[in-house]
């Protein structure tokens, strides 16, 4: 029997934690498989599915750059992915390639886990960002019934985003933060500020309510500067590896059938590879 083979592909890729998660997935569930980094430049992207195709390779997660471009790759998108503008997980059902999105259901399930009913009475969330994450965030948001303010340094590009996503979603430059943070019940980082290696989120939450919660989708560090300020004030706080394992749970099954189980072994080799690195 053929070695199933999955990949994460992106340009650059080698920051990725995908292959430790799935690789751990697949020794506990004992499969004749392996998932890999390749790292596919822009131009060669065709290429790479033209090989992907003539292999029957099980499937692949997708990040930046390619998670729109991958929609002219695959046979199908679907619904939601369509909806989000963004692919981040490629699969094979009968002879069809289809691209889906796990983004969302990721960052939702593991907001449930750590704050059981956070949604009920909540009814604004603001996301920082124009990105992919925030594709997600704002879409599951709405989905949850919050209408969604997202917040850009260049506010074009959230009104842009903001209209693609449709209803219930609108557009704002940084300026109109502090107001916007008065009315929030969940502010949602999702851009890379605050990242080891990036500059760190200027933002004073001293507006956000006490009942506020703070998700910030960075995972290197583990503790952003943003979720320090958060737990200080008492706040309520969601950090960004949970979005990675619960969005990787989806794509798993997709490929292989099988749920895996999130374990806390899981998760301490996945912090201990951050905190090594972030060292």
């Amino acid at each position: 029997m053929t070695t199933a083979r999955a990949f994460v592909i992106g340009h650059p890729i080698g920051h990725s934690r995908s292959p430790l998660m799935h690789g751990y997935w697949i020794a506990q569930a004992g499969l004749d498989a392996t998932y890999d980094r390749r790292d596919v430049a822009p131009e060669a992207l065709a290429d790479f599915f033209a090989e992907f195709r003539a292999n029957r390779w099980i499937g692949c997660n997708v990040t930046i750059p390619h998670k729109l471009a991958v929609m002219e790759e695959v046979d199908v998108v679907q619904d939601v992915a369509r909806a989000m503008g963004s692919v981040n997980c490629i699969w094979w059902e009968g002879e069809t390639l289809v691209g889906g999105n796990t983004d969302a259901t990721g960052f939702l399930s593991y907001l449930d886990i750590c704050h059981p009913g956070w949604h009920k009475g909540a009814r604004r969330a603001l996301v920082l960002g124009a990105g992919g994450a925030a594709r997600a965030a704002a879409y599951g948001l709405r989905e949850r019934g919050l209408a969604v303010d997202l917040c850009n340094r260049t506010a074009a590009r959230a009104r842009a985003l903001a209209s693609h996503l449709g209803a219930g979603i609108t557009g704002h430059g940084n300026d109109a933060l502090p107001d916007l943070m008065a009315e929030a019940d969940i502010l949602v980082n999702t851009t890379s500020l605050g990242m080891t290696g990036q500059p760190p989120l200027d933002l004073d939450i001293a507006p956000l309510k006490p009942t506020a919660i703070v998700n910030d989708v960075v995972y290197a560090p583990l503790e952003t500067p943003l979720l320090k300020a958060a737990k200080a004030r008492g706040l309520r706080t969601v950090d960004g590896l949970g979005m990675l394992i619960y969005q990787g749970v989806e794509g798993f099954r997709s490929w292989f059938g099988i749920t895996p189980d999130v374990t806390p072994d899981l998760r301490r080799i996945l912090e201990d590879d951050i905190e090594g690195k972030s060292r």
